[in-house]
């Protein structure tokens, strides 16, 4: 978007005209549009109250290091205030290796927490009080792994399973979009995706067994229209997967959650948030004949936009955070992380990370933002924001139904070409300096001074191999082999994989060790491009 005189777009490329009036709305029916707060569509948001009853979840990321490193800066941000946890893992946990794999190399503990076993779990999790913190997990191939070895860690704890309360990512299908953290080709992994489904329904009632995630799709360049429209669409894809699983649509969908983006353009990101209820609402009733209202509510966790973070002037990215937090609040999050400012060099710094919760500290208890509901409600151009938004996302989703659905637009690299079409646009858009970022194309300086850096330290890898080389010589191979042969024999047949998986994680069985069977049994998958 220009800066000064000109066209004015949206970062989705909508024309922004000079002002809006009655006009615009001139066929806007607030009751079908609108509705009241905590009523369908919830355009206005899911809860009567929203925060005059209770504030979003201040849910900052922390993982890095070993597991004692990562429970450090849990009980840190705890301390300073913080609601709920939200763990990163580190990539060879993402993709199912061990951290003395060859393909672990270099990797270990570097963008989240290496956890090999239930012994790391237990090191994660030591003094946090897992029956009254609600945790999250960003995890998606090995998200099954996950949330076994923390059931379990909690019921060394003696918190029973139907006691906790929290997330796992578990979005399957936007890591073929996305982000690239995939094992088992697609239809593969949606079955561990719906066991997981079932599994928490009679199991982990608390749980929600899905953060459906536009965060990725939007990090890897596509625009806010996209976001919306795909992450909806693997929505309806894992919908559809769980009904054909045999479950009732009311039997898992009031424990969807979903994950989004928030990026600078404060008003288009309002309008996403607010139309993605309204258009949940409509395709769980509409489309599935959901009929609890618990299924039709669109419930979400935000984050700040890691990708709009600069290098160059980092304290900006403050001003960033701050805004795209707004939009968060003012859209009706349910749950929110600030990014630290100097995400754009490293792991946030402990000083960044304290910053970055004050920032959501200051909206809710400063800024107003908190005090009604819905505030911007009724703007001529919020709602005709909102209404060009779900017309374009709704367009996409016709386009992806029209092919089949999520799963084989992803086959065929639809949502792949318009994400990369997307981003190579923004990025000539930046270069020309047609789009500006301060700090960056225009305002820039020469003489910046040298930013801390979160340190790393080399010797981490080889302390956490040591420690799993000790695990294995201890326990009870015998057990731990047949625990594995019978997750084959399950992967094999049609029993809820998470019954055998939990039983060979119980017998100290790794991480690696389990994906390895599964990566026997259903392969692993290979992009067509």
């Amino acid at each position: 978007m220009a800066a000064q005189g000109g066209s004015r777009q949206t970062d989705s490329g909508i024309e922004i005209r000079r002002c809006y009036g009655p006009d615009d709305l001139a066929s806007f029916d607030p009751g079908r549009a609108l509705g009241e707060p905590g009523e369908f569509p919830y355009t206005r948001g899911v809860q009567r109250d929203m925060y005059r009853g209770r504030l979003w979840t201040m849910r900052q990321y922390a993982g890095f290091g070993t597991a004692e490193a990562t429970n450090e800066r849990f009980k840190f941000l705890l301390q300073a205030g913080q609601t709920g946890l939200s763990c990163a893992f580190d990539l060879p946990t993402q993709m199912g290796y061990d951290s003395d794999h060859p393909r672990a190399e270099g990797e270990v503990g570097k963008v989240g927490v290496a956890i090999d076993s239930l012994a790391d779990m237990r090191r994660l999790l030591d003094g946090i009080p897992l029956g009254e913190v609600s945790t999250s997990m960003t995890i998606n191939a090995t998200a099954a792994i996950l949330l076994l070895l923390y059931e379990l860690a909690a019921e060394e704890q003696g918190v029973p399973a139907e006691k906790l309360s929290g997330t796992i990512q578990n979005d399957i299908l936007k890591e073929y979009v996305a982000r690239g953290t995939y094992i088992y080709p697609p239809r593969q992994s949606m079955r561990l995706v719906t066991d997981t489904f079932a599994y928490c329904a009679e199991r982990v009632p608390g749980w929600n067994t899905i953060s459906i995630s536009g965060y990725h799709i939007r990090e890897a360049g596509s625009t806010a229209v996209q976001e919306l429209a795909f992450t909806l669409a693997d929505g309806i894809a894992y919908v559809e997967a769980a009904i054909r699983a045999g479950l009732g649509v009311d039997d898992f969908a009031g424990r969807l959650s979903f994950f989004f983006n928030a990026h600078n353009n404060l008003f288009e990101e309002v309008a996403k948030f607010r139309a993605a209820r309204r258009m949940w609402a409509r395709i769980m009733t509409e489309r599935f004949g959901a009929t609890s209202e618990r299924s039709t509510r669109l419930r979400f966790h935000t984050q700040t936009g890691g990708s709009t973070l600069t290098a160059q002037q980092p304290e900006n990215n403050v001003v960033r955070v701050t805004t795209q937090a707004l939009s968060a609040v003012l859209g009706g999050t349910q749950s929110l992380h600030t990014n630290g400012f100097d995400e754009a060099l490293g792991l946030p710094t402990t000083r960044a990370a304290k910053l970055a919760l004050r920032t959501q500290q200051v909206l809710a208890y400063e800024s107003g933002a908190a005090d009604t509901v819905d505030p911007l409600a009724g703007s001529y151009y919020l709602e005709s924001l909102t209404d060009e938004v779900e017309r374009r996302a709704t367009e996409y989703l016709e386009r992806i139904d029209a092919m089949g659905g999520a799963v084989v637009a992803i086959e065929q690299g639809f949502l792949q070409d318009e994400i990369e079409q997307a981003a190579y646009a923004y990025a000539k858009a930046v270069d020309s300096g047609e789009k500006v970022v301060v700090g960056l194309n225009r305002f820039v300086e020469s003489d910046a001074e040298e930013p801390e850096v979160f340190p790393i330290d080399p010797a981490l890898q080889h302390a956490q191999v040591e420690r799993l080389r000790a695990l294995r010589a201890r326990r009870d191979q015998a057990a731990v082999g047949a625990a594995l042969a019978d997750v084959a024999s399950a992967a094999r047949g049609t029993q809820n994989l998470l019954v055998p998986m939990r039983a060979a994680l119980a017998a100290e069985a790794t991480l690696g060790e389990v994906s390895d069977v599964l990566r026997e049994v259903f392969g692993v998958y290979q992009p067509a491009r």
